[in-house]
């Protein structure tokens, strides 16, 4: 049987610690400045968001127990306020600052591309939309519309959302959206939410249709861009149809 002062210890031993209690080389500011930010792990990233934990859990704890809920950053990044906020702990104030940090580092990747970027590798076209379409759990279709000269003219043109079919991206919409743009040639684009890039045999369908209007239409289709997650086994994570020789394209 334990004595009295043996159960003092085990609850003082399992007692949530402060961050200032904790060893200077676990606290978050500490090891950002011994080791620079590249060099933390994304809780202490995330705690320093953060700033503050919450009674009986110091705020280590609580971005360990946010990752460990939603298993990645970018399941966490997909997640909406209302979900963070699902998770015990997090209250709206912190599910806003975690949100509007996931926002400002998608929107820091778009500005990095640049205004009117040359798109001429499929590499390049996967970089304008990878951030878009990281945080998406359904699938999207863009366009890239590109001038003579290859380069981008203004945003990426969302054409439909859902599962791609035939009858979802329909070549009227999607070509006049090209007239409107007085676009030379385009690229397509569209994203897996399963992280898996493979394209269905309905989406080598859909870009056979496409290729097709666009010859009748005297604009060019360049390549379709299927863009997932890249996984351990996968050198990218996205997937050229012109590059895999699934589709000619002309």
């Amino acid at each position: 049987m334990p004595n009295k002062d043996d159960k003092l210890h085990y609850s003082v031993r399992h007692e949530s610690l402060r961050v200032c209690d904790l060893p200077a080389q676990l606290r978050p500011r500490e090891e950002f400045e011994r080791v620079g930010a590249e060099n933390v792990s994304d809780a202490v990233l995330l705690a320093l968001i953060l700033r503050t934990g919450t009674k009986g859990m110091n705020v280590v704890e609580v971005s360990q127990r946010l990752l460990s809920a939603f298993g990645s950053l970018t399941a966490l990044a997909k997640a909406s306020v209302k979900e963070i906020r699902s998770i015990n702990s997090i209250g709206p104030v912190k599910a806003q600052m975690i949100k509007a940090a996931m926002e400002l580092a998608q929107r820091l990747t778009r500005e990095s591309v640049g205004e009117s970027p040359k798109v001429v590798t499929p590499e390049q076209a996967a970089a304008v939309l990878r951030e878009r379409a990281r945080v998406l759990q359904k699938e999207v279709f863009w366009a890239l519309m590109l001038d003579a000269k290859c380069r981008l003219i203004g945003e990426p043109q969302k054409i439909s959302e859902g599962t791609l079919t035939g009858s979802l991206v329909h070549p009227r919409e999607l070509f006049k959206k090209a007239l409107e743009q007085s676009c030379a040639s385009m690229i397509l684009a569209h994203n897996h939410p399963s992280g898996d890039p493979t394209p269905s045999s309905e989406d080598i369908k859909v870009t056979k249709q496409l290729i097709g209007a666009g010859e009748l239409m005297g604009i060019k289709v360049l390549d379709h861009i299927v863009i997932g997650h890249r996984r351990h086994h996968n050198s990218t994570d996205f997937l050229s149809l012109r590059e895999s020789g699934l589709v000619r394209f002309n």
